[in-house]
């Protein structure tokens, strides 16, 4: 990843992404929106620098959605957040005129981005989202990118107040949807391992 620069990196410019990124503008907190952007970021670094091919469309939207669960108008009292935003992002999509198998492969990322692996072979977007996120939240394979690219997210795309809010955030889902797998985290150790990322330390 020696060489990776985020001005390099494949930026959908079709209709559906800068619809997508103006939905997200309108409904994201500024914190989870640039969460979000650093997320296509961190997946699309990975994926150009291990060779893994891509739709950048396909991720794109699916970083901007994949938490659109935990905004209040969209949040469900039934599923997890997850696969809620799954199903906002396949309603987004199908106003974008994506076909039926597309949209269900959208929702898939989406859900998996919450699953603790995924088969880079069987779903390289949802594999690259999931690492992703998981360096956004809790700092895993940070180091893996060159310390120039990392500060140049996180200049682009501040963290804000994420820590925070994000934690809150996923107690509540907890709190509220004890089988979820927000809830799971939240078990798991999430405030200690979100407390230790480094990115944080350095934003």
């Amino acid at each position: 990843m020696n060489d990776i620069s985020l001005d390099a990196l494949p930026l959908p410019v079709t209709a559906t992404a800068a619809a997508a990124l103006d939905v997200a503008t309108a409904h994201l907190s500024p914190a989870l929106l640039n969460h979000s952007l650093r997320a296509y970021a961190w997946a699309a670094a990975r994926g150009a620098a291990e060779g893994v091919s891509f739709d950048p469309e396909l991720l794109y939207v699916a970083a901007l959605f994949h938490d659109i669960g935990l905004v209040p108008v969209f949040d469900s009292h039934t599923v997890a957040f997850e696969e809620a935003g799954g199903h906002v992002a396949r309603v987004f999509a199908a106003g974008a005129g994506w076909p039926a198998e597309r949209r269900a492969r959208l929702a898939e990322v989406i859900v998996r981005h919450m699953w603790p692996r995924v088969d880079v072979a069987a779903d390289p977007e949802g594999h690259l989202l999931a690492r992703a996120t998981a360096t956004e939240v809790v700092g895993r394979e940070a180091d893996a990118y060159p310390a120039r690219f990392r500060d140049e997210v996180l200049d682009r795309y501040p963290r804000l107040d994420l820590a925070a809010s994000f934690l809150a955030c996923f107690q509540d889902q907890a709190a509220r949807k004890p089988d979820s797998s927000a809830a799971g985290a939240v078990r798991s150790g999430l405030a200690e391992r979100m407390a230790a990322n480094p990115l944080d330390s350095t934003a």
